[in-house]
């Protein structure tokens, strides 16, 4: 998989890049473009790996350099990595990004709230029919720009000590709660979110989700049984099964 940004440069110095699509063989079927020596991929990429933050860009080539590159085809190159750093930036909410928030490292709840109960009961009514639409539509947008700096933030620790607390039968439940959290950071539209037609709100479609990783709360669910997670060790503070929360 290549890294944000991606583009293809055309002799003519035409550039062909489109936000959420990292892949150089992405751009070719997006612009409908044929395998010709008169086209060059090409990545611009931050040495720390942080496209929100960056250190330092650095251009580069996919391939070998073609005779025809000039400077000019650089020139080219660079306005259109700008363009796409201005349209990024627009997709994101910076001030959340500067501070992300690890739910197992806040305070841990020790007895959930009457508010934290209702969160968990609106998410479960609608968790089973909406959770792809978290996966489908960061994905889609700016998962490989951002996405991947918030997972290393949170993704991979929270996963992993829910996990060792209950093990894999919670995996999708676990993880829709990461892709949730990292979607918050996104300014999507409404319209961007799939699958979500059904939910009757304006609001993010997750905040339930978020108001309890807020808290320092995390939810699983193995089929049955709904657990509240919190703490440095992840700790089951409260479980009920799906029958009983409905009520």
């Amino acid at each position: 998989m290549c890294n944000a940004f991606s583009a293809i440069v055309g002799r003519n110095r035409k550039v062909y890049w489109k936000l959420g699509i990292d892949e150089h063989e992405g751009l070719r079927k997006e612009f409908k473009l044929k395998y010709t020596e008169n086209l060059c991929p090409i990545e611009i990429n931050p040495n720390n790996d942080d496209y929100i933050f960056p250190d330092k860009w650095n251009f580069k080539f996919d391939d070998k350099i073609p005779d025809w590159w000039k400077q000019s085809h650089e020139k080219a190159s660079w306005d259109a990595h700008k363009r796409w750093n201005k349209e990024l930036r627009k997709k994101v909410h910076i001030n959340r990004l500067r501070n992300i928030i690890h739910p197992f490292k806040l305070p841990k709840v020790n007895k959930p709230t009457k508010t934290d109960l209702n969160n968990l009961k609106e998410w479960d009514s609608v968790w089973d029919s909406v959770w792809a639409s978290v996966l489908a539509s960061v994905w889609a947008s700016v998962w490989n720009s951002v996405g991947n700096s918030v997972w290393a933030s949170v993704g991979d620790s929270v996963w992993d000590s829910v996990l060792d607390s209950v093990g894999a039968s919670v995996l999708d439940s676990v993880g829709t709660s990461v892709w949730a959290y990292i979607g918050w950071n996104f300014n999507l539209k409404r319209s961007e979110w799939k699958y979500t037609k059904q939910i009757k709100t304006k609001d993010y479609p997750f905040m339930p989700l978020i108001k309890l990783w807020k808290r320092g709360i995390v939810p699983s669910f193995d089929g049955r049984v709904w657990r509240l997670h919190s703490g440095k060790k992840a700790d089951i503070i409260f479980e009920i099964s799906r029958e009983e929360l409905s009520k």
